[in-house]
């Protein structure tokens, strides 16, 4: 295919998407969406305006759409596991949920995860802003476009996190007078077990710095439909066989991580809003 065939049919195919998103929400230019991982099925913090039951043509996002603000800038919030967390990564409607959040006029997208460190300097607590990702997974519904009437739309995606977005969080995140790592390689596995010390071993040697379920194919979508989008990691454990995982890994330590890590990720989207 010619780059002149290729733009043609990725103008068509955006015009043919955009088409389909429909509805009287008007929403400011300002207004975030969150997506909460393990850890923050809800905003403590945010000021509730009221929430919506969406539906898109690829089926219900996974929970309704919570409205609010945070320092009295519009936000809307999207639990990612369900607000029961009982969504498994590998069943999360992906498609579903950023069609909802298009829907709702968002101007980008900003993604909290859980991940597992790789690498031994990125001990749990840490906070990471990736700018990469490879991706492990398979059999999710990765693509808005499927064939039929929609012209195929063949996105670049060679810096899959939004420039932009990454540097509005990494200011919120010294604002408040946190640290965040700057930059890093996310590897986006199916789920929802865990990882076995080899496959450890092999996402370092192509170059991953965390591990995680859910960064793909969110990621990717949010490109299709032209949402700016940025994750928030917070390292959680060490990957299988490193450090205090080498024997397995420990769930209790897990959830005693992110309930301080969480608490402090509020504060930051908090400050986000202000950036």
């Amino acid at each position: 295919m010619s780059s002149a065939a290729g733009a043609g049919f990725a103008q068509r195919g955006a015009a043919a998407v955009h088409d389909k998103i429909r509805g009287p929400i008007q929403r400011s230019d300002r207004m975030l969406a969150i997506i909460g991982g393990s850890g923050l099925t809800q905003l403590s913090n945010l000021a509730i305006v009221r929430r919506e039951v969406v539906r898109t043509p690829y089926g219900e996002p996974s929970g309704a759409l919570t409205y609010g603000s945070l320092c009295e800038e519009p936000v809307v919030f999207l639990a990612r596991h369900g607000y029961g967390h009982t969504i498994p990564p590998h069943l999360v409607n992906y498609r579903a949920n950023i069609w909802a959040l298009k829907q709702a006029d968002v101007s980008g997208i900003i993604s909290v995860a859980s991940v597992g460190s790789i690498r031994a300097d990125l001990a749990p607590g840490t906070l990471v802003v990736p700018d990469q990702i490879i991706d492990y997974t398979w059999d999710r519904k990765s693509t808005f476009f499927e064939g039929g009437e929609t012209p195929v739309k063949h996105v670049d995606f060679t810096h899959p996190y939004d420039p932009s977005l990454r540097q509005r969080l990494l200011l919120a995140t010294a604002a408040v007078g946190e640290l965040a790592v700057d930059g890093g390689v996310y590897a986006a596995t199916q789920g929802p077990r865990l990882e076995t010390a080899a496959e450890i071993n092999r996402f370092e040697r192509d170059g991953a710095d965390v591990v995680g379920m859910t960064g793909m194919p969110e990621a990717v979508l949010a490109r299709e439909l032209e949402l700016p989008y940025a994750a928030l990691n917070v390292v959680v454990n060490y990957g299988a066989g490193r450090a205090d995982s080498a024997a397995g890994i420990i769930f209790d330590d897990i959830e005693t991580v992110l309930q301080t890590a969480m608490s402090r990720v509020r504060v930051i989207l908090e400050r986000l809003c202000q950036v």
